[in-house]
């Protein structure tokens, strides 16, 4: 699972079958530590509550199709949650 922000919405001309009533959301992908990473990309939101400014989690390829109901649809990415919260652990280096 891959963490991003979603920044936007899309919204298609017209829709495949299968993904009906599935919004359609622009992602920001985030490293690590949050930051952005690559390219914005556009995830079918298979949570139907994600929208502007949430943090979430997605999967791409293969997993992203069977994430849908009904699966196998044709996505690259779908978003799989919302996050409430990160937790990140630090090191502190002894100087």
């Amino acid at each position: 699972m891959m963490l991003g922000k979603v920044i936007g919405s899309v919204v298609p001309c017209e829709i495949y079958e299968g993904l009906s009533g599935v919004p359609m959301l622009l992602v920001q992908p985030l490293d690590k530590a949050g930051n952005p990473k690559g390219k914005a990309l556009v995830a079918a939101d298979a949570t139907r509550m994600a929208g502007p400014g949430e943090l979430i989690y997605y999967e791409g390829g293969r997993e992203a199709a069977m994430a849908l109901d009904p699966s196998f649809v044709p996505v690259d990415h779908a978003i799989i949650g919302i996050v409430d919260g990160v937790h990140r652990e630090t090191t502190e280096s002894a100087s």
